[in-house]
C-alpha cells in the first residue's frame, strides 16, 4: 500500500502530471503510462513503464 501523502506528490516523469493508483500500478492521468509498484515502492522510471493501450 502506498502512503496517501506520497501519492499526492508523485508525478509522471514524462509529462509531469498526477498519477492515480489502479490496482498494482500508478497510472498517469495525462499520457496513460503505467508504472509498477514493487514491494510497496513505486518504480517511476520511464524504462519500466508500460505504454498505454492503443485505441
Amino acid at each position: 500500500m502506498i502512503d496517501p501523502k506520497l501519492l499526492e506528490i508523485l508525478a509522471c516523469p514524462v509529462c509531469k502530471t498526477e498519477v492515480k493508483l489502479q490496482g498494482d500500478r500508478l497510472v498517469c492521468v495525462q499520457c496513460g503510462r503505467r508504472y509498477p509498484i514493487r514491494d510497496g515502492i513505486p518504480v517511476m522510471l520511464v524504462e519500466e513503464a508500460e505504454q498505454p493501450p492503443k485505441a
